[in-house]
C-alpha cells in the first residue's frame, strides 16, 4: 500500500483491480480512488452491487473481499463523491494492450506500424471507450500516464512492464480527444525522471509546454483518392519535378492582426492555389514535426511523431496535403534522421539511461550543434523507430516523399571532430557503419511499402553512389542534392561579367558529374539565409543588370540536367535575405521587375512540363549534349536536350555579358523550324524584347560538327530556349 502511494509500485497491475487469493477462497478487490469518500463493486453487466470496499487509506486506497465469485468477471467502481454518485471503469480491468506479435515484432526492431500500437491510441475494449497508452522504457523502475484527466497525479495510473520487449502499456477508460498527458518515469533507483512528452505522440503542445495530446488519427476525410492511385505508376526519374520550399511560418503573415503566421487552414486556402498558378509539380515544407524553438527552423525535433502545433491541429496539415493532391501537386517534407532535441522532457536520457541517443560519448554530440543528441542507429529498436517514423508521414499524412538533410554528419565518425575525438569502426575505418546499413533500411522500406515517392539526400561529401539502389552498393536514395553545381554557378554569376571568360570552368563543369547521381538542382533557403544575401542581391551590376542575370539563371536551371527546386520568395526575386520571423515581401509584386521574375516562373514550369526533352532523361547522359562549351571569350554556352524517342529537342542557348550578339551560329542535328519558347529578354519579364521575331529555319549549313545551323540574335543576359517543331508542322 505506502508503494501504491508514494508512486513507487514497480507492478500496479498485480495489486490493484482484481485477484483472487486461493482455491475456492475470497475474491478482492482494491482501487486507488482519490476523489471518492465512499466505492462499492459493481457487476459491469447487470449493474448489481457485489460489495463495499472499505477506505483503508485516507489518501483514497480501497478495499474489500468478497465470496460468491471464483472467477474474473467484468465489474465497475460505484463511487460517492462531492459532486454525487458515479459509476467508474477501472483502467486494472483491461488485459494486455500489445500482442504477443506486437512484442515480437518490436523486440527485432522490425515493426514497420509500432505508430498503430506504440503512442495514445483512442479504442474500445469491452464496450468501454477510452485510449492505450503504451511506451518503449526498457530500463525504467516504473512508469505512469499523468494527466489532465488524473490532475498529473502518478499515483493514479501506474503502467504493465511487458518484459519481454520493455514496452510499459495501460488502457484509461474514458480519455478523451484533445486530453493532455505525459509519462512519470522513474529509474531503477527510483529516481524520478523530469515528466516526458511521449516519443510516439500524434499531437504536441504548443510551445514553450511539451505535453502530448490524445488526438484522433482517423479524423480527416480523404478527398485524394485519383492521386494516391496515379501515384502508384509515378516514375521520378521521367517525370517533370519543379519544387517549391516553404517555411510555413514566414510565408506570408497577417500584419493587421500582430503579424501572426498562417495556420494550416488558411495555409490550405492561400497556398494550393498560388503554388498550382506557378506550375510547380511539388511543394517542400521545411521540418514540421515538433520542434523545440523557432531559431532551429523544424531541425530539432522533439516529438518526431506529432506535425508542430504552431500551425494548427493534425487534420489541417492533413487538409493542406489533401488540396495539394486534388489540385495535382506532390507534397514532400523535411525529415531530419541525424539528430534530436536534448530537452530533458523529450527522448533525451529517457528512461534514465542513453536510450535513444548513442551510449558512445564520442558519437552522442554534433560537433558545432549545440542543444542536440545523435541517435544511435546500432540499437535495432531506436532504428526501427526512426524507419516506422517516415513510414507514419508516408502513411497518415500521404506525404509524397522525404529529404534527409545533412546525410553527411550521419555518414562519417570523424565529421567536423577533432582526431581523438572519435572512434573508429570495427575495420579501424571513419565510415559510420550503422548509420549507413540505417539509410539503406530506410530506402528499402520506403520504396518497397509506397511505390511511387521517392527520398531525397542532402549529401555535401565526396560519398559515391548517394542515388544508386541499394543492390549495387548505393545508399538508395531516388535523388541527390547538386549544391556542388548551385554553389559553382553563384560563384560564376557573382563575378563582374567582364571577368567571367576566366572563370568558364565554374559554368560549364556541372554536365561533367550531372549523370553519376539522379539529381536535384536546390536553390534552397541555405542560399539565401543564414548571411548569404538574396539571391538577387549576389547578381553584380546595376538593377536592370541584377534582374537579367537573376532571370537567365533560373532558365539555365531549368534547362540543365536535374529535377528543380527553389525557395519561397525566390519566385519574385525577393531582393533581402530571408528573414524566419516575418512575412515575405509580398509588396515587391507592385514593382514590374518583381513581377517579370514571377511570371518567368510561371513559363518555365510549363515550359517544363510540357516539353519532353527537357525533363524525361533528366537523369540520362543521352539526354544531354554540348553544342558549345568553349565560347569562354564571348560567356555564351549552348546545348541540346531530347527525350528518350528523339522527336523532342531543344536548344538552350545562354548569353551572361551585356553585349547583343545578332549573328551567333549554333549548329543542330535536323532540319526543320525552331520555335522560341522562351527568351528571357522579352518585354514580359522586364527585358527589352531583343529575340528572334518567334524562331529561326535551320540552315543545312554544318556548324559544331551538325549538319544543320541556326543563326540567332542574343540579347544581352539573356537565356533562350528554342524547341524543334514537329514535322507534320514544318512549313
Amino acid at each position: 500500500m505506502n508503494a501504491i502511494l508514494s508512486a513507487d509500485h514497480r507492478d500496479p497491475f498485480g495489486f490493484l483491480g482484481l485477484h483472487t487469493t486461493e482455491p475456492d477462497g475470497p475474491m478482492i478487490a482494491r482501487a486507488f480512488l482519490p476523489q471518492a469518500r465512499t466505492a462499492s463493486l459493481v457487476d459491469a453487466t447487470t449493474g448489481a452491487v457485489i460489495a463495499p470496499l472499505e477506505k483503508v487509506r485516507d489518501e483514497g486506497l480501497f478495499a474489500g473481499a468478497f465470496t460468491g465469485r471464483s472467477a474474473w468477471f467484468p465489474y465497475r467502481f460505484r463511487i460517492g463523491t462531492e459532486l454525487g454518485e458515479m459509476d467508474v471503469d477501472d483502467p486494472y480491468r483491461f488485459g494486455a494492450v500489445l500482442s504477443e506479435l506486437d512484442a515480437h515484432l518490436l523486440v527485432e526492431g522490425n515493426h514497420k506500424k509500432l505508430y498503430d500500437k506504440l503512442g495514445a491510441h483512442l479504442t474500445t475494449i469491452d464496450g468501454v471507450a477510452g485510449t492505450t497508452f503504451a511506451v518503449w522504457a526498457p530500463h525504467a523502475g516504473r512508469v505512469a500516464v499523468i494527466g489532465d484527466f488524473n490532475g498529473w497525479d502518478g499515483r493514479c495510473h501506474g503502467m504493465r512492464l511487458r518484459h519481454e520487449c520493455g514496452v510499459w502499456e495501460i488502457f484509461i477508460p474514458g480519455v478523451d480527444p484533445g486530453s493532455f498527458y505525459k509519462y512519470e518515469i522513474k529509474s531503477q533507483a527510483g529516481e524520478r525522471l523530469t515528466d516526458k512528452s511521449d516519443p510516439v505522440a500524434f499531437y504536441s503542445e504548443r510551445t514553450p509546454g511539451t505535453a502530448s495530446i490524445v488526438t484522433n488519427l482517423e479524423h480527416h476525410v480523404w478527398g485524394d483518392q485519383d492521386w494516391m492511385a496515379a501515384r502508384q505508376t509515378f516514375v521520378p526519374r521521367e517525370r517533370p519535378i519543379s519544387i517549391y520550399q516553404i517555411h510555413l511560418g514566414s510565408w506570408r503573415r497577417k500584419p493587421e492582426e500582430g503579424h501572426r503566421w498562417l495556420n494550416y487552414h488558411e495555409l490550405a486556402d492561400e497556398l494550393v492555389g498560388y503554388i498550382k498558378d506557378l506550375g510547380f509539380t511539388h511543394i517542400q515544407m521545411l521540418p514540421i514535426a515538433e520542434y523545440e524553438d523557432e531559431a532551429s527552423l523544424g531541425f530539432r525535433p522533439l516529438a518526431p511523431y506529432a506535425p508542430t502545433s504552431r500551425w494548427g491541429r493534425p487534420e489541417q496539415l492533413r487538409l493542406i496535403i489533401d488540396r495539394c493532391h486534388q489540385a495535382g501537386i506532390g507534397v514532400l517534407i523535411d525529415w531530419v534522421a541525424n539528430k534530436f532535441a536534448d530537452d530533458a522532457r523529450g527522448l533525451a536520457n529517457f528512461d534514465g539511461t542513453t536510450l535513444y541517443e548513442h551510449p558512445n560519448p564520442h558519437q552522442r554530440f554534433l560537433p558545432g550543434t549545440p542543444g542536440v543528441l545523435c541517435w544511435d542507429y546500432g540499437r535495432r529498436e531506436v532504428a526501427n523507430y526512426l524507419v516506422a517514423n517516415a513510414l507514419f508521414w508516408l502513411d497518415k499524412y500521404h506525404i509524397d516523399g522525404i529529404r534527409v538533410p545533412e546525410v553527411e554528419t550521419m555518414l562519417y565518425l570523424d565529421y567536423n571532430r577533432a582526431r581523438g575525438d572519435w572512434t573508429p569502426n570495427r575495420f579501424g575505418g571513419h565510415e559510420n557503419l550503422d548509420a549507413i546499413d540505417f539509410l539503406r533500411r530506410l530506402n528499402e522500406e520506403v520504396y518497397a511499402t509506397f511505390p511511387g515517392i521517392f527520398t531525397i539526400a542532402d549529401e555535401n561529401s565526396a560519398w559515391q553512389r548517394i542515388s544508386h539502389p541499394t543492390f549495387v552498393g548505393g545508399m538508395g536514395f531516388g535523388f541527390r542534392w547538386n549544391t556542388a553545381w548551385v554553389r559553382d554557378t553563384l560563384r560564376y554569376l557573382a563575378r563582374n561579367p567582364v571577368h567571367r571568360k576566366y572563370y568558364h570552368d565554374e559554368l560549364v563543369r556541372g554536365p561533367a558529374s550531372a549523370f553519376q547521381e539522379n539529381y536535384i538542382l536546390p536553390l534552397s533557403h541555405g542560399e539565401v539565409a543564414f548571411g548569404r544575401n538574396s539571391l538577387l542581391s549576389k547578381m553584380p551590376g546595376d538593377r536592370w543588370q541584377k534582374f537579367a542575370t537573376l532571370r537567365t539563371y533560373y532558365t539555365l536551371m531549368y534547362a540543365h540536367p536535374g529535377k528543380k527546386m527553389l525557395f519561397m520568395g525566390d519566385e519574385f526575386a525577393q531582393d533581402r535575405e530571408w528573414n524566419s520571423d516575418i512575412s515575405l515581401d509580398w509588396h515587391l509584386l507592385g514593382d514590374g521587375m518583381h513581377q517579370g521574375v514571377q511570371r518567368l516562373i510561371r513559363d518555365l514550369n510549363a515550359l517544363y512540363r510540357s516539353i519532353p526533352a527537357l525533363h524525361e532523361q533528366d537523369c540520362e547522359s543521352d539526354g544531354f549534349a554540348w553544342i558549345d562549351d568553349n565560347d569562354s571569350d564571348q560567356s555564351v554556352i549552348s546545348f541540346l536536350r531530347q527525350d528518350k524517342d528523339g522527336k523532342s529537342v531543344a536548344v538552350f542557348v545562354c548569353n551572361f555579358t551585356p553585349v547583343i550578339r545578332p549573328h551567333y551560329r549554333l549548329g543542330v542535328p535536323t532540319g526543320g523550324f525552331y520555335r522560341e519558347r522562351l527568351n528571357t529578354d522579352a518585354e514580359t519579364y522586364g527585358g527589352a524584347n531583343v529575340g528572334n521575331a518567334g524562331g529561326v529555319e535551320a540552315r543545312a549549313e554544318p556548324y559544331h560538327g551538325r549538319p544543320y545551323s541556326l543563326e540567332l540574335k542574343l540579347p544581352p543576359f539573356a537565356a533562350v530556349i528554342l524547341e524543334r517543331a514537329p514535322a507534320d508542322t514544318q512549313t
